[in-house]
């Protein structure tokens, strides 16, 4: 089959590789029809971040049932399903409390590879989230839309969630990428009257403008805290999601809070350390983390997304086969795309 295979920052490129089998009960093996690039692979794509040369990239994907193990009883042969980056088993005390992108029994590396023709993945039992019909019963824009809920959709709203997003709320997102603009839907689907876009780029304040957002701040750091005081009289944001990573993104987003307001945030770390003192003084609560993909799709994003509700599939702005994997890496590294989909046969 064909792969997607990292060899040197700024380099991906397609491999021949064996087809992946069941290697456990509860695997299953999954055809892939759609996949995509997410902004985290833009920091080993980069050299930002150290990867392993020769390992299999991607970690979004749709796709249709191939074969399952002994032990999975809740997909079937045929069936089309979301792949999530996550791999929840639905019975540790993580995924029991609905973080199952904590999940106690993930296998160590088990979410690689989707950026492929087929895919091995692990607690199919739980984790696969089932799409009704057959992926030739939806068009292509909607497929997009199913594509976002392997991650980007659930991320942010993941993000919106933990910052505790309610009826009412003036809430602010930080970053225009496809997760921030995904954390707009959220924050619109979970009832946010006033919706305020961190985003410099006018291509992606315009989706933001699409997808609910009442306001644009194109301003960073001590001019974009500001903007957002002026905005909100002085008060700052119900809720905050943070969707970047940067130092700057994480200390803008508790400095736009307003006391006791809670940052939600996704956007993977650009460093380890972080100054508490902020968030000490006004208090200003931070959580999130990895998404609870299988969670959010069964309990609330698949069934928006076949209402016509929220139309997340917009922020794939280029599409690309297989054998153009590396123009859909550099199509989002030079920000020439928001994120490329990848269709794969």
């Amino acid at each position: 089959m064909k792969v997607s295979v990292f060899v040197e920052p700024g380099k991906v490129e397609i491999e021949e590789r064996e087809k992946p089998t069941i290697l456990k009960p509860t695997d299953a093996i999954i055809k892939i029809v759609r996949a995509s690039v997410c902004g985290s692979d833009l920091w080993w794509f980069r050299g930002l971040t150290k990867r392993n040369a020769n390992t299999t990239t991607g970690h979004e994907a749709i796709g249709v049932v191939e074969s399952v193990g002994a032990d999975v009883k809740h997909v079937a042969v045929g069936d089309f399903v979301i792949a999530p980056f996550t791999h929840g088993c639905g019975h540790c005390a993580n995924c029991l409390a609905g973080f199952d992108g904590n999940c106690l029994n993930q296998e160590q590396g088990g979410n690689n590879g989707y950026q492929g023709q087929y895919l091995r993945f692990t607690n199919a039992n739980w984790a696969l989230v089932k799409i009704p019909g057959q992926p030739s019963d939806y068009s292509d824009e909607m497929l997009a839309n199913l594509m976002t809920l392997s991650d980007v959709m659930a991320t942010g709203y993941h993000a919106a969630a933990s910052a505790e997003v309610k009826p009412g709320d003036t809430v602010v997102v930080m970053g225009d990428g496809a997760v921030g603009l995904c954390g707009v839907i959220a924050a619109k689907l979970r009832g946010a009257k006033r919706i305020i876009a961190m985003s410099r780029h006018e291509d992606r304040q315009k989706l933001a403008l699409e997808f609910g957002a009442t306001d644009i701040v194109a301003e960073r750091g001590d001019e974009a805290v500001e903007k957002v005081r002026a905005l909100t009289d002085g008060v700052g944001a119900d809720a905050v999601l943070e969707c970047v990573g940067t130092e700057l993104s994480t200390i803008t987003a508790i400095k736009v809070a307003r006391a006791g307001a809670v940052v939600g945030r996704v956007g993977l770390p650009e460093t380890g350390s972080i100054n508490t003192n902020d968030l000490f003084w006004n208090n200003v609560g931070l959580r999130g983390g990895i998404a609870n993909v299988t969670t959010y799709d069964n309990e609330i994003l698949l069934q928006a997304v076949l209402d016509g509700k929220i139309q997340p599939g917009k922020v794939f702005t280029q599409k690309f086969d297989l054998d153009h994997i590396l123009d859909a890496y550099e199509a989002m590294d030079q920000r020439k795309a928001i994120k490329s989909l990848l269709i794969i046969e």
